[in-house]
């Protein structure tokens, strides 16, 4: 697992090269020391700067904290703030590299957030790395507000906003109630800001160097750079930092690929033409995970071994992720194995519009989305399937799945 920075035009900002994790001292002559000026003059920065969030969404960061600061004051209650490093997404490993790198830019940025919203409490959730984590704190003596790292279960759903909620005030990790938000009531039902650790990294370099700074990388409308972690076949999974705009074909080689997919287990399959013609950009790239899928492996089969995944890894307190997604799952794997198919594709696209935006959370949506983009990228395959044969000729997967799924 490696960080690197692709493109020379532009030095690398959240990582440095190499593999060297910074320490406080190397932190702070690498980025100088985090200034603690006035809440209000920040959030006006971060307004300026366009920072969006990075955890998949791409929600803009200003808005988030406005509305959880005004919560506070509304409700008279601290609002509690929140560090996501959960990163649930097997194919991801953005979040935890940062971490491991970079621990000390993350918590620059926690430590800002907390002041532009008045938190009375912070906290930084990961499913692994807390010791390391809970070491780079205690070199922290100088932090304003304490941090709490907490240790999540491994699960696909845990880092969704509502459920760290959740956990967070002794409950289970899984997605509740969307109303009211939790930035209005979470965290022992006090606003709380739940905010990706990639973003609160970014915080930290605007906070430092303003947003002009921050929109030098990035196109006019989607400023900054972005951790993408990249699978291509023969190669360990590898995390680079990119600028927003970037051709895809910059990062992935397309050459022999039969489809790439963008954004992770929730994203989109595409066709290499389509992909050839893109850039990186926050509405297609969820999670942060390019995978390119060699012209010698099935897509059908892929997307069977990710949806039955997802199937498993759902929540189970509604009608669609209790009945909808395995039956989905099932019905995709009937495509995956090639012979007669009967009616699978019809009730494929019928049951996807009757789980569509029904779900307590967005996991059957982001898991429809895998499958529509599944059923037109692979459609010819899906055909020969149908008939009996399979043209890819290497079985060997291409993308992790957690070994008790």
């Amino acid at each position: 697992m490696t960080a690197t920075f692709p493109d020379l035009y532009m030095p690398p900002r959240l990582l440095a090269p190499g593999t060297t994790p910074a320490d406080l001292t190397t932190h702070h002559q690498r980025y100088g020391p985090l200034a603690h000026g006035d809440p209000e003059d920040l959030l006006r920065t971060v307004a300026e700067s366009g920072l969006t969030g990075r955890g998949g969404a791409g929600f803009p960061t200003y808005r988030k904290l406005v509305s959880v600061a005004e919560a506070g004051r509304r409700t008279g209650r601290a609002p509690v703030v929140v560090a996501n490093g959960a990163e649930g997404e097997p194919a991801s490993r953005k979040d935890k590299t940062l971490l491991r790198l970079s621990p000390h830019l993350v918590l620059d940025g926690l430590q800002s957030a907390a002041r532009m919203v008045g938190a009375g409490e912070a906290y930084l959730a990961v499913e692994d790395g807390a010791t390391w984590l809970e070491s780079a704190l205690a070199q922290r003596t100088d932090d304003p507000l304490p941090v709490k790292v907490v240790r999540l279960p491994k699960s696909f759903l845990s880092g969704q906003a509502s459920a760290l909620a959740q956990y967070l005030s002794g409950g289970a990790a899984l997605p509740t109630d969307p109303s009211p938000p939790v930035r209005e009531r979470g965290v022992h039902r006090a606003p709380t800001l739940v905010q990706n650790v990639e973003t609160l990294a970014h915080l930290a370099l605007i906070a430092r160097y303003d947003a002009d700074w921050f929109r030098t990388a990035g196109t006019p409308t989607q400023p900054g750079s972005v951790l993408c972690t990249v699978h291509v076949p023969g190669r360990e999974p590898r995390v680079v930092e990119a600028p927003y705009g970037m051709p895809l074909g910059r990062l992935l080689p397309l050459e022999g690929t039969r489809a790439v997919l963008v954004g992770g287990y929730h994203g989109t399959w595409i066709p290499t033409p389509e992909a050839a013609q893109l850039a990186l950009d926050t509405s297609y790239l969820g999670a942060g995970v390019l995978a390119a899928l060699p012209a010698d492996r099935c897509g059908v089969t892929e997307t069977s071994r990710i949806l039955r995944y997802l199937a498993l890894q759902s929540a189970g307190q509604c009608g669609p992720c209790l009945n909808g997604l395995p039956r989905i799952a099932t019905a995709f794997r009937t495509l995956a194995t090639p012979g007669p198919q009967g009616t699978t594709r019809t009730d494929l696209a019928r049951w996807s519009g009757l789980v569509e935006g029904r779900g307590a959370c967005h996991h059957p949506d982001g898991t429809i989305r895998l499958v529509r983009s599944a059923l037109t990228t692979f459609a010819t395959e899906i055909d020969t399937h149908a008939h009996g044969h399979c043209t890819a000729t290497d079985p060997t997967p291409l993308l992790p799945i957690p070994q008790e799924a």
